[in-house]
């Protein structure tokens, strides 16, 4: 039988995931001081913790794999329209942006789905912790099990 103690640790556990917009790597610190301290005392809390970490660890990969994919179109599109003939001092500098090419578009697109998938760890983050406020399991979706 779950206790509101172990219900309100696995909420904690979830909701520590946004102190890192106060504090840097704050997402892993809070749900991991949290787990480690009270993963021995509930299995609920343990798969709870396990479940936040393996998602915050998951969220990082994915966010760099998306970043390395669209900065480089973005760097590629900015180099690739400088006039570099037409520079004749400081106070003659021109550079030369004619129309966006595909580059740009897809750059952009990566950092639409970027800002999509930020919105959806949110939401994500505040349905596993009303979960865990009610006493039941969740499992994040688009996670890679890295504790089991």
């Amino acid at each position: 039988m779950l206790d509101n103690h172990q219900k309100n640790i696995a909420t904690f556990i979830h909701l520590s995931t946004f102190s890192r917009f106060i504090i840097p790597f704050g997402n892993f610190i809070g749900p991991i001081v949290l787990w480690v301290a009270n993963k021995e005392k509930s299995e609920f809390v343990d798969q709870h913790g396990k479940q936040a970490i393996n998602f915050q660890i998951s969220m990082l990969l994915y966010a760099i794999i998306i970043g390395t994919l669209s900065i480089p179109f973005f760097v590629f599109n900015l180099f690739s329209h400088f006039d570099f003939i037409d520079f004749n001092g400081f106070h003659d500098f021109h550079i030369n942006i004619g129309k966006p090419s595909a580059l740009l578009y897809i750059g952009g697109a990566l950092g639409v789905v970027a800002v999509i998938a930020f919105i959806i760890e949110l939401v994500l983050i505040v349905n596993a912790s009303l979960k865990a406020r009610d006493g039941a399991y969740y499992k994040y979706p688009f996670t890679i099990n890295f504790l089991k």
